[in-house]
C-alpha cells in the first residue's frame, strides 16, 4: 500500500483542494491480489488503489470509455513471424499503467482510506491523472501510450491499432503490440529494440521482463525449431479447482451421438458456477482450437443450465486431462501463403434448424485464426450455410491481408479459400441467380467482387481433407486426431 501511495504521488495523480459547489465525489477502495508466475510460485503481493467508478454520471464525469486491445489473431500473426523469422521476441510491464492516462475531465475522489493527510481530512482529491476503477482510465492510457510510441517514430496499424510497427531504410523492422500494461516487440533491428525500450523506460516505470515466456496466461517456448504456444498452468487450475485432476481422460471433448438442446434435464442449483467454468473454457480456444466447437455449444447455454450441460462441460475437461500441454507450434516452413478452409453443418441445431459456421486460416501454413459460430438465421439450403461461411472467412481473409501490407510481411500472392462445397463454389465463380441465391446476393456479389479482383482464389477439397470440419461438428477420436496434426498441434511437455 505505501508502495502503491508512493508511485501515485510521484506521478502527480492528484491535488488535495476543497470540493466546489455542485461537484459530485467518487469514492475508493484497496484492492488486494497475490500475482504468481507460470510455475505456480508467488511472485509477488499487490496492493491497488481502485476508485468506484460506478457512482459516475456520463456525460459529467466522464465521455467516452472505448479503448482497443490487441485481437488475439494479431498476437498469433506477430509470433508466427518470429517463429519463421528466427526473431527474438522481448517482453516489457508497464507499472500502474491506468496512473499514466491524462484526464480531460474535472473528477473529485476522497482521500484513500488509512492515508488520509493529516489535518487536511476535509479536502478532496482532484485528480489530474486516471485512476483504476475510473470510466475513462483505459482510453486515457491508451491515447497517452499510443502518442509516446508513435513519438519514437513508429506507425500505428489501421488493421490493428493495438499494433504498431517501424521500418529503417536498411529494410530492418520493429514490431510491437500492446493489450492494456502487457508489451511485447519484436524484430530484427536490434538497436532501434533498445532504442524503443530506452524511449518508453523514459516515459513510464517499465520493468523489462526479457525473453517472452508467459503473456496473458499463454505460455511461450521459443527455440531454433519454432516457437510453441500453450496454456498447460490455466488448463491445470481449471482441473484443480473443479476437482477433475485425477478424472478418467476421453478420446473427445463431446460426444458425437448427443445434441444438447435447452431444458434438457434438471436445472442447475448454480447457474453462475456454469458460466464462470464455460468463460474459462472459452479463453482455452486462444490454444487449443479443437476444443471450439464444444465450447460455442456449451455457451448457447448460459441462460438457463441444466444437469445434461453440466456434463457436457465435465466431458471437454476428461478430454483436456488428457493432453493439458498441448498447444499451437509455429515453425518456418517456407513460405508465406494465405490459406483459408470453410465448412458449415447445415441446419445442425435441433431446436432451431440454424446452422454452424467453421473456418481457420493458415499463414506460411501456421494456424493463426479460427472460428466457430451458430449462424444467425436459418439457411434453407447446405449451399445456402456453406456460402455464408465462405462470406465470413472472406473477410478474415481480406483483414489478414491488409495487417500483412502494413507490416511488410510475406509476398502480395492471391489468397486461397477452401471449401468442400461445389454448388457454393459454382454460385462464387459464375455470375448466376436464380431461387437459390436471391436472398444471399449481398455476399454472392461481396465473393464474387473478391474473386474478380485476383484478391482470392477458391478450389474444392474432399471432405476427408476438410480441415474446417473440426470447428462444426462432433468427430471421433481417430478424426479428431488427424486434423489437429494438420492444424499444427504440439504438445511441448509430451514424452519423447
Amino acid at each position: 500500500m505505501v508502495d502503491e501511495m508512493a508511485a501515485l504521488h510521484s506521478n502527480g495523480t492528484w491535488d488535495l483542494v476543497v470540493l466546489p459547489f455542485g461537484k459530485s465525489i467518487v469514492g475508493c477502495r484497496w484492492v488486494y491480489a497475490v500475482k504468481v508466475g507460470p510455475d505456480g510460485q508467488v511472485d509477488r503481493l499487490k496492493a491497488r488503489l481502485v476508485a468506484k467508478g460506478y457512482t459516475q454520471v456520463y456525460g459529467s464525469d466522464y465521455g467516452d470509455t472505448f479503448s482497443p486491445i490487441a485481437n488475439i489473431a494479431s498476437v498469433r500473426l506477430l509470433l508466427s513471424m518470429a517463429a519463421m523469422c528466427s526473431w527474438p521476441l522481448y517482453q516489457l510491464d508497464i507499472k500502474n499503467v491506468f496512473l499514466h492516462g491524462d484526464l480531460a475531465e474535472e473528477v473529485y475522489m476522497e482521500q484513500p482510506p488509512s492515508f488520509v493527510a493529516q489535518g487536511e481530512s476535509g479536502l478532496m482529491c482532484r485528480l489530474h491523472r486516471s485512476l483504476y476503477g475510473l470510466k475513462q482510465s483505459p482510453r486515457a492510457w491508451f491515447g497517452r501510450l499510443s502518442s509516446v510510441v508513435q513519438e519514437f517514430g513508429m506507425l500505428r496499424s489501421t488493421a490493428d491499432h493495438s499494433v504498431f510497427y517501424h521500418h529503417n531504410s536498411l529494410g530492418q523492422c520493429i514490431y510491437l503490440v500492446v493489450y492494456v500494461d502487457d508489451i511485447v516487440i519484436i524484430g530484427n533491428d536490434q538497436d532501434g529494440i533498445q532504442k524503443l525500450k530506452q524511449h518508453l523506460f523514459t516515459h513510464f516505470q517499465t520493468k523489462d521482463l526479457g525473453k517472452l515466456k508467459y503473456f496473458l496466461g499463454i505460455e511461450i517456448a521459443q527455440s531454433s525449431s519454432g516457437v510453441v504456444l500453450s496454456q498447460r498452468k490455466y488448463v491445470l487450475d481449471i482441473l484443480e479447482e473443479t476437482g477433475m485432476l485425477d478424472c478418467k481422460p476421453v478420446d473427445t471433448p463431446m460426444d458425437p451421438n448427443v445434441k444438447l438442446v435447452p431444458g434438457q434435464g434438471e436445472p442447475l442449483g448454480d447457474p453462475g458456477r456454469y458460466r464462470r467454468l464455460v468463460g474459462k473454457l472459452n479463453y482455452l480456444t486462444i490454444t487449443r482450437p479443437n476444443i471450439s466447437f464444444p465450447v460455442s455449444v456449451v455457451s448457447q447455454f448460459l441462460q438457463s443450465p441444466c444437469d445434461s450441460h453440466w456434463d457436457a462441460v465435465i466431458r471437454i475437461l476428461q478430454y483436456i486431462k488428457s493432453t493439458p500441454g498441448q498447444g499451437v507450434l509455429y515453425e518456418n516452413r517456407g513460405h508465406t501463403q494465405v490459406v483459408g478452409y470453410t465448412d458449415a453443418d447445415w441446419a445442425g441445431s435441433p431446436t432451431d434448424r440454424r446452422s454452424t459456421l467453421g473456418y481457420c486460416v493458415f499463414i506460411g501454413g501456421n494456424l493463426i485464426s479460427w472460428k466457430s459460430k451458430k449462424q444467425d438465421v436459418v439457411a434453407r439450403s447446405s449451399t445456402e450455410a456453406e456460402y455464408r461461411a465462405m462470406a465470413l472467412a472472406t473477410c478474415e481473409l481480406i483483414w489478414l491481408r491488409h495487417l500483412l501490407r502494413e507490416l511488410r510481411f510475406g509476398k502480395d500472392e492471391q489468397m486461397k479459400l477452401i471449401c468442400d462445397n461445389q454448388a457454393a463454389l459454382h454460385i462464387a465463380s459464375n455470375p448466376v441467380f436464380h431461387e437459390r441465391t436471391k436472398h444471399i446476393e449481398v455476399d454472392c456479389h461481396f465473393i464474387r467482387e473478391k474473386i474478380a479482383s485476383g484478391c482470392v482464389a477458391t478450389s474444392f477439397v474432399n471432405s476427408n481433407d476438410q480441415l474446417a470440419d473440426i470447428f462444426t461438428k462432433s468427430l471421433r477420436g481417430p478424426r479428431i486426431k488427424y486434423i489437429c496434426n494438420k492444424l499444427g498441434a504440439y504438445d511441448v511437455y509430451a514424452p519423447a
